[in-house]
């Protein structure tokens, strides 16, 4: 399995950096991981709609000119408070499926603090929610990243899974 994580902005905390950095060598055994971070829009602090809007666009280009065509082989998860949520047993054994029909490589979409923009949500295979509560976009690369490896490991039965 490849896994891609997809995330707007770079990540500026020491402390957030040293567990992604950790959760992707965790990972290293299970999948190739590969997190690839496209530029953020810099923006004010107070954005009329139609500007926020301008933001989602033009981040989303970004996202989605780092996403391949669709294709049986490849599964995108977008990240969206409006997706589905899943304990970690559904999302291990969601992964598991995929892998049994030809799924090779997995994209996670992490958007900017704006959100993200219809057209990334439209390439989703999968919308995925965390929570109803809203978390930092740049934490969310460490909770996606732990979720994947606890995923991998309730696959196998392995001890990490409480």
């Amino acid at each position: 399995m490849k896994l891609t994580v997809v995330a707007v902005g770079t990540v500026k905390e020491k402390y957030l950096r040293q567990g992604i950095d950790d959760y992707v060598k965790r990972l290293r055994p299970y999948a190739a991981v590969e997190v690839v971070e496209v530029k953020e829009e810099k923006a004010p602090e107070r954005l009329s709609a139609a500007e926020e809007e301008q933001v989602r666009q033009r981040e989303g280009t970004r996202l989605l000119q780092r996403l391949p065509a669709p294709a049986p082989a490849v599964k995108v998860i977008v990240l969206d408070m409006r997706g589905k949520q899943f304990s970690s047993e559904e999302m291990a054994a969601r992964l598991a499926d995929w892998a049994t029909y030809g799924a090779s490589h997995l994209y996670v979409v992490i958007g900017g603090s704006l959100g993200l923009s219809d057209a990334v949500r439209a390439r989703a295979d999968l919308l995925w929610s965390f929570s109803r509560l809203t978390f930092p976009h740049q934490l969310m690369r460490l909770m996606v990243l732990e979720q994947l490896y606890r995923a991998f490991k309730i696959q196998r039965g392995e001890t990490y899974h409480k």
